[in-house]
């Protein structure tokens, strides 16, 4: 069993690489929005996810950064058609959105209705081809095992470029018990993102130490600041030469 990374084995720059800042709560204004792009700015994330209405937006913020706007498609049930979600994610990609999380249909998948849920996210996956990342959100606090490791293989063939625990909106969200089966459900080059209530420094480096190459998180600042101080702390305790 690999053991937990801890904050001497990173870097602040990896890690804050590894975060998507999330900017979906429904009630945050375009004020709230800003604040959340500038911090992201400033901890020099991966990307931001933002509602689509707020995708122009952020792009107009953050186009000279090396933070990637991201979006979110089908959000947060999954329900929609297929047409409206590969209509979402084009218009996303015009506003300037780099990333897509989208949700695939739970219903679906536990139906058993395999080929459906693969021609939708295969539609979402052409549409974004050569401009944006595809990650596809599992929702697995709906899903059994078997359900999820399904949704792993169906994700894999339909070209996306990661799988996503959670939207951050179901009864719980990621696990380590689900990161790593997710990890174990898709090739090494597929990545792996854990989304919904990973707020801790701690709980970060356990599940990257399990595969995990994303994280959904509104927590960044106290994230990344921890492991600051923390590694501030280490070189304190360092014996002078």
């Amino acid at each position: 069993m690999t053991p937990p990374l801890t904050p001497g084995d990173v870097s602040v720059r990896q890690v804050a690489k590894m975060i998507d800042h999330s900017l979906l709560r429904p009630e945050l204004t375009i004020d709230e929005v800003r604040e959340g792009c500038e911090l992201a700015a400033y901890y020099d994330v991966a990307s931001v996810c933002v509602k689509p209405c707020d995708v122009a937006f952020a792009a107009a913020i953050l186009g000279r950064t090396d933070v990637a706007v991201g979006t979110v498609v089908g959000f947060p049930h999954g329900g929609s058609r297929t047409a409206i979600k590969a209509a979402e994610t084009a218009v996303a990609l015009h506003d300037g959105a780099r990333e897509i999380d989208m949700v695939l249909n739970v219903g679906w998948l536990r139906q058993g209705r395999d080929d459906d849920v693969l021609a939708d996210i295969e539609q979402v996956v052409r549409e974004a081809a050569g401009t944006a990342l595809v990650k596809v959100i599992l929702e697995n606090a709906y899903l059994t095992d078997d359900e999820k490791v399904r949704a792993c293989r169906i994700a894999h063939r339909a070209g996306a470029d990661y799988v996503k625990t959670s939207t951050g909106f179901a009864p719980s969200g990621a696990t380590v018990d689900d990161v790593r089966l997710m990890r174990a459900s898709v090739p090494p080059q597929m990545g792996i993102k854990a989304a919904g209530g990973v707020r801790t420094l701690e709980l970060l480096l356990e599940m990257a130490s399990l595969g995990v190459t994303r994280f959904g998180a509104t927590a960044t600042a106290a994230i990344v600041d921890e492991l600051q101080a923390r590694q501030r702390a280490r070189l304190d305790q360092s014996p002078s030469p």
